[in-house]
């Protein structure tokens, strides 16, 4: 049976309140193993390009709210909000060429009705929920998150292994525990993950993009002044295009975001 290796990350605050963000987005990343090496390859001569034309170091991290809002370390390089634009064209290409697929789920904060709601858990068990269907028991996969939320993450991932309730089809809820999981959810820096930093620039893109189009709100000042609706849009269009995005996740929504709680 073959092993995939599932990467997580996140845009936004997971806590049940708007005060700090209006929604939560839990992206995925994940690959066959056989895979994993060129995947890297191709994310590792990326990055060699954007040294080249940009100065962009190799060790540096692509936090890509931070470069777009052109906020710490980035404002050193002296960017310009065009090569800042092209650094995510690049990147965003790359991308498009990787073998992976990608789900976001993304909890709404504003129809959220009980304080007590579990944004996170719910997020990751409905995330996992859809790579196991992907699966459909064909392989087994390792997850792999950055260290901020990974306590809270380890045990939810635990407790889906017992009790994973289902809708049914004739009503009411069927126990399905997740089986392809292997082993507790792993941690590893985003600094020193390519692939958590693909799903960084994927998760922040679908927030903007929910918000945008799915809320109809006004793109923030300090985003706007690197990127517009249009190069949002583009960003989403390419993932899609080339067949990144796990479009069943959500087949209602035109790029599979699964959003909760439902409306």
């Amino acid at each position: 049976m073959d092993t995939y290796i599932a990467y997580f990350d996140e845009t936004g605050d997971d806590g049940a309140n708007t005060a700090s963000s209006k929604e939560f987005v839990l992206t995925s990343v994940y690959m066959n193993a056989d895979s994993w090496q060129n995947n890297f390859d191709k994310l590792r001569n990326c990055r060699k390009l954007l040294k080249e034309k940009f100065g962009f170091p190799i060790s540096v991290e692509i936090h890509t709210k931070h470069l777009v809002r052109n906020k710490g370390l980035y404002r050193s390089y002296n960017w310009t909000n065009d090569q800042r634009r092209q650094i995510l064209i690049e990147f965003v290409k790359c991308i498009s060429t990787l073998d992976i697929k990608i789900i976001n789920v993304i909890i709404d904060k504003r129809r959220i009705k009980d304080d007590k709601y579990p944004v996170l858990s719910n997020a990751l068990t409905y995330n996992i929920q859809r790579i196991e269907n992907d699966s459909h028991n064909s392989w087994h996969y390792l997850v792999i998150t950055d260290e901020g939320r990974l306590a809270p993450m380890r045990r939810t991932a635990r407790a889906i292994r017992a009790y994973n309730p289902i809708q049914s089809h004739y009503g009411g809820y069927v126990n399905e525990p997740i089986k392809g999981m292997i082993e507790d959810i792993m941690s590893k820096n985003s600094s020193e993950s390519y692939f958590i930093q693909v799903c960084d620039f994927v998760s922040f893109f679908a927030d903007l993009y929910f918000r945008l189009i799915d809320r109809h709100e006004p793109i923030p000042t300090r985003v706007s002044a690197a990127i517009d609706e249009e190069f949002i849009k583009k960003v989403l269009y390419s993932l899609k295009y080339y067949d990144k995005l796990n479009l069943k996740a959500n087949k209602g929504h035109e790029y599979g975001f699964v959003i909760y709680p439902k409306a």
